[in-house]
């Protein structure tokens, strides 16, 4: 029944001129068509599509069919029958009109989600691809409305994390990029065709669309994308291929890759023919940080770059490109700006990295990023990577960046153990500064007391939280140790014994009440928590203690007791560290040269 509907259908059409097609005619030939796939009447359909008569009918009507035949292959895949659906599917894309083809298929691409989009991106690239080469006209703008809305729909899919994910490849990403370059192969070998023959005007539209696909896939899927280790399993990375291939097509149809690459963030930037929409240049930054990490840690395309570049010209460049990773809060991404860090760092020698590049933005952005990882991050190895690149950048700084440094992260990290650790590189540079026959004025004398002035202190006076801030404390206390034995009154290198009452008054002094403080109050929830322990236990319940304003979790009273202890037991050694430190002072003061020689 539905064979014979459309036969009269195009019986009745074929008597027509082409412009004297109804809408009704389209509408009456898509059911006719669709019942005839529903009942399975494949071969009588694909009689009807191959016969010579019905040419015209089916180059204006024939793009309907597509989706039900696409949507079989899709949904039918163990039928008998799917290599009809393939043949019609082939017969329409070279007989149909292009232009509505072309729209049709972007459609069948957009209504997908899930697994299904790749699925339907894998079945439906070649047709499109063919479509688009028999649009002579705005073929342009059919490249770049197709690669828009595959690479839509591709973001839309998860990227692989571990390798593991990237051989299952379960939702397709992997085999979508490596059909997805070559669908594009064509369109780039075009327009390096045209490069040739120098026809500069004829395929510059075309060769905007490709720089901004290219600049799109950089950010997505490969800002987030891993790579395996450089070996021999490198090859076999379907993600590091399609970033080798991508990169191939900048250089190809781009301008010559080393101006590219270097002319990112200056007012007139190469590109600025591109006219990407404002949303697409704020992904710009993403896209170029990319591009530097697949250069410069995964080596792609570097040879392309000259070798003449100075160390420090290569971390200046990147060091917006790091700062751009380490803003991401996706632990793929920003541990990828850790790896650019790293790889520029260890370019340069120690203390060689001048204090002028701190008075660029990211030079002070991207330490402070770095405490950001080390502090928040849930991975331990990226924390610890984080922790090794903060002192690798310190040991690259000359005395005056690394004093710089050393204040901007002191007043910046809010972290008790971030600044114990900037507090112990102080003492490390003091003692560097007094071993040698010149004294670096960065780290003696008033430069010295300044920076000193930001240790040495207790941010709420006697009413700091001592527990929070334990590891500055112990730091600090350290550190002023330190100076009493190294320094005498004498010499008073480091300025130490000018400013020893500033320090007393507002170091040592609110220590000694903070810590009478603290011991008594959690002495007392001691007591109180052994009190209630007896009823707790009968009850079989859940105690919580009250400590500095907070309460502890509910935790059993045995556990809460063992909180307790280790808070009383740091009090202590911050006590007996504290009557040491006072000990010293008072044998200094009272003792000759002489006598100080020795004294730990």
């Amino acid at each position: 029944m539905a064979v014979e509907e459309l036969q009269s259908i195009i019986t009745r059409c074929q008597i027509l001129e082409e412009q004297d097609f109804k809408e009704e005619d389209f509408g009456l030939f898509q059911l006719a068509g669709q019942r005839c796939i529903d009942e399975g009447h494949i071969e009588q359909l694909l009689e009807i599509i191959q016969n010579e008569k019905n040419k015209v009918i089916i180059k204006n009507m024939g793009w309907n069919l597509v989706g039900p035949v696409v949507r079989c292959l899709l949904w039918n895949k163990e039928d008998e029958k799917r290599k009809y659906y393939f043949l019609m599917l082939d017969l329409l894309v070279k007989l149909c009109n292009p232009k509505e083809l072309l729209l049709g298929l972007l459609e069948l691409i957009e209504e997908p989600s899930g697994k299904q989009i790749s699925q339907i991106i894998l079945l439906l690239l070649q047709p499109l691809q063919t479509v688009i080469q028999k649009l002579h006209n705005n073929k342009a703008y059919s490249v770049g409305l197709a690669l828009s809305t595959l690479w839509s729909q591709l973001s839309l899919l998860p990227v692989p994390y571990s390798e593991e994910q990237i051989q299952t490849d379960d939702y397709g990403l992997c085999q979508c990029c490596k059909a997805l370059i070559e669908f594009t192969k064509p369109f780039v070998e075009e327009v390096i065709k045209d490069k040739e023959n120098s026809m500069e005007n004829e395929n510059e539209k075309l060769k905007d669309e490709l720089l901004k696909f290219c600049f799109k896939s950089l950010k997505c899927p490969l800002l987030t994308a891993q790579f395996f280790e450089q070996s021999n399993e490198a090859g076999n990375d379907p993600l590091r291929c399609f970033a080798s291939e991508i990169i191939g097509f900048l250089s190809a149809v781009g301008l010559p890759f080393p101006k590219m690459f270097f002319n990112h963030g200056r007012k007139k930037r190469t590109w600025d023919y591109l006219e990407f929409e404002e949303e697409e240049d704020k992904q710009l930054a993403d896209s170029m940080a990319s591009l530097a990490y697949l250069v410069f840690v995964q080596g792609i395309s570097i040879d392309q770059l000259p070798m003449v570049l100075s160390p420090s010209y290569l971390l200046q460049f990147n060091m917006g490109h790091i700062e751009v990773f380490l803003q991401r809060t996706e632990e793929s991404v920003f541990s990828k700006g850790v790896d650019l860090l790293e790889n520029g760092l260890l370019r340069i020698e120690d203390n060689s990295l001048l204090h002028q590049y701190l008075e660029i933005k990211s030079f002070l952005t991207v330490p402070q990023g770095l405490v950001k990882v080390m502090t928040l991050c849930p991975i331990e190895t990226l924390r610890k990577k984080s922790l090794a690149m903060l002192q690798l950048y310190i040991n690259k700084l000359d005395s005056q960046g690394k004093y710089t440094l050393f204040r901007c992260l002191l007043n910046t990290s809010n972290h008790s153990g971030v600044e114990a650790f900037i507090i112990q590189n102080i003492k490390n540079q003091i003692d560097v500064s007094l071993k040698r026959t010149h004294n670096n004025k960065w780290f003696t004398g008033p430069q010295l007391i300044s920076l000193l002035d930001l240790v040495l202190f207790l941010p709420e006076g006697a009413e700091t939280d001592l527990l929070q801030n334990s590891d500055r404390i112990m730091a600090s206390l350290n550190l002023l140790r330190y100076l009493v034995i190294k320094d005498n009154e004498k010499d008073n290198q480091t300025g130490l014994w000018t400013e020893l009452g500033k320090i007393e008054n507002n170091f040592l002094k609110p220590l000694h009440t903070g810590l009478n403080m603290s011991k008594a109050h959690y002495e007392a929830e001691i007591k109180n928590s052994q009190e209630n322990s007896q009823e707790v236990q009968k009850s079989k319940d859940l105690c919580s203690v009250t400590v500095g304003g907070e309460e502890i979790p509910n935790m059993p009273p045995e556990m809460q007791l063992k909180v307790l202890h280790s808070a009383l037991f740091t009090f202590d050694l911050i006590e007996s560290v504290l009557a040491r430190v006072e000990e010293l002072i008072e044998i200094k003061t009272k003792s000759t040269p002489e006598e100080n020689i020795g004294i730990k």
